[in-house]
């Protein structure tokens, strides 16, 4: 049988074993657990992107139908002076 100081090594060294063992555990789960947690925050930081230039899209979009409405208003109203003009002109011939 071995003596006290030889089980005492032996638990001691196991113990060791075994603290290595939950340490490198803790360590590789902390590495997921950071893993995670970054691309959390790239995704985030993506989305964030992403609204910022669907804003700008959209302030763009409004810029160019506020745009169309003008260019539609000014074509119907050089429409109109061109109906009205032609009518004038034909009314001088008669």
């Amino acid at each position: 049988m071995a003596s006290r100081a030889e089980r005492f090594k032996q638990a001691a060294v196991k113990a060791a074993r075994s603290a290595r063992k939950w340490a490198q555990t803790a360590a590789r789960e902390a590495d997921r657990l950071l893993a995670e947690a970054q691309k959390r925050v790239k995704t985030e930081q993506r989305q964030r992107r992403l609204k910022a230039a669907l804003r700008r899209t959209g302030k763009v979009l409004k810029a160019a139908g506020r745009a169309a409405i003008v260019a539609g208003v000014a074509a119907g109203i050089a429409s109109a002076r061109a109906e009205n003009r032609a009518r004038k002109l034909s009314k001088k011939k008669r």
